[in-house]
């Protein structure tokens, strides 16, 4: 039971930093999202809620609401970091205001927003995955 409070918990801390990061690369750095970017905080953002509501009210259900919204910001994260890195070409809704190829951040040559939102959608759906497995024992 430790390690499910571990996994809510990671996910909580997860969601509340990545939103966290991005509104500082917006609002405080003037870093501008991308088309794609915007998708991914649709998804990202009210995991903080949800996952700190089901927290409180100790719903079991909790990863049936947050794995639909965590597993399409992971997807999303996952294209726009391939389209970043130059694998898969780009197309027309990214061609539109900001580049979604621009890096803004490259820490050790592969490390850049996108890289760092996929690694948050990672964990969140990893730990909700846990937390099924559980539950089914």
């Amino acid at each position: 039971m430790a390690k499910s409070r571990v996994a809510l918990y990671l996910s909580f801390v997860t969601a509340m930093i990545a939103t966290a990061g991005s509104l500082y690369a917006s609002e405080i750095a003037h870093l501008p999202p991308c088309v794609l970017c915007w998708y991914q905080r649709i998804t990202m953002y009210p995991l903080v809620v949800i996952i700190a509501v089901g927290i409180l009210k100790k719903d079991r259900l909790l990863p049936l609401y947050v794995l639909p919204l965590s597993i399409i910001g992971t997807i999303i994260a996952f294209y726009l970091y391939l389209l970043q890195r130059g694998v898969i070409p780009n197309f027309a809704p990214c061609s539109l205001g900001i580049s979604c190829t621009t890096k803004y951040v490259e820490w050790f040559g592969f490390v850049t927003i996108p890289f760092l939102s996929l690694m948050s959608f990672v964990v969140i759906t990893v730990s909700m995955i846990y937390l099924l497995r559980q539950k089914e024992k």
